[in-house]
């Protein structure tokens, strides 16, 4: 009994400190992130490198919308519809690194975005995955990189 109480002491003192740490963690990333990043962007891609040339198409124009609202960036494609929160993993002044992830049936699509911003435009690399999955597990694997450029169109570029 005596265990029991000190397990459910630990767990209350120390798991909402790691919680917490965690968050003030993805929040400063969030935080840094320039407000230039935020708007409405026209995006130009073009496949540099696939392992599924059949899959990925060669080269494509979208528009992103990039908003936040409080602490969750969301991506929304104008084009397709499509719409992700995105995780910001890295903020280095201009450069941000950002992925995101999307589950189509038996499919998950993984983003890794990096980008380098530049006022009204950025360039950067876009690296997909689109992993099958079948009882749980990985059957196939299929990877594509593109070159982007972006030009905003809409929204704060300083």
């Amino acid at each position: 009994m005596k265990k029991f109480f000190t397990l459910i002491l630990i767990i209350f003192c120390f798991v909402p400190f790691v919680y917490s740490e965690e968050t003030k963690v993805l929040t400063a990333e969030i935080s840094m992130v320039p407000k230039s990043f935020y708007g409405t962007w026209r995006v130009l891609s073009k496949r540099v490198d696939t392992t599924a040339p059949a899959i990925f198409r060669e080269s494509g124009i979208d528009i992103w919308n990039l908003s936040k609202t409080y602490d969750v960036i969301t991506l929304s494609n104008l084009f397709n519809g499509a719409k992700a929160e995105i995780v910001v993993k890295k903020v280095d002044q201009n450069n941000i690194v950002f992925t995101k992830e999307g589950k189509y049936d038996t499919k998950i699509l993984s983003d890794r975005v990096e980008l380098n911003l530049k006022g009204d435009t950025f360039t950067g690399l876009n690296t997909l995955q689109l992993d099958t999955y079948v009882n749980g597990k990985i059957t196939k694997s299929e990877t594509a990189t593109y070159k982007l450029k972006g030009e905003k169109i809409a929204g704060q570029v300083k």
